[in-house]
Order: C-alpha cells, then structure tokens, then sequence
C-alpha cells in the first residue's frame, strides 16, 4: 500500500530545522543592547558570583519595570 503523504525522513529534518531557525530569530539579545545603550549598564561594580547575580537581578527588574510602565501608556 502507497502512502499519501510524500512525507520523507530529509524532509521531516528539513522541516524541524526550519522552526528551529525560525525560534532562533526571536533572541533575546536586543534586550542585552538595550541594557547597554539606554540604561547605561556596562559592567559589573560589585565582586563575586552572588554580588553580580544580585546586581544583575537588579539592572533586569529595573528593565522590566521600564517596559512594562512603557506597555502600560503606549495605548
């Protein structure tokens, strides 16, 4: 019996690869430039992994809090 679909293994591979890709565009590094850019934060002050974790948990709240105030009024 011959299958109706012409569906093959390279295509099913080509397929899976194509949203992958296309997951990949949705990176979050202009968030990173944005960081940078408008809220000037370069580089860590403080030393030590839990420091810099605690300060970078501030920089990204101190983001989150900006785009949702930005969220909130753009309508």
């Amino acid at each position: 019996a011959k299958s109706l679909c012409k569906s093959s293994p390279k295509r099913a591979r080509r397929w899976r690869r194509g949203r992958r890709s296309a997951l990949r565009k949705q990176t979050p590094e202009p968030v990173f430039g944005i960081i940078k850019s408008v809220l000037g934060f370069r580089q860590f002050s403080m030393r030590g992994l839990d420091k810099a974790r605690g300060e970078w948990s501030l920089v990204t709240s101190a983001w989150n809090i900006k785009r949702m105030f930005t969220l909130k009024y753009a309508r």
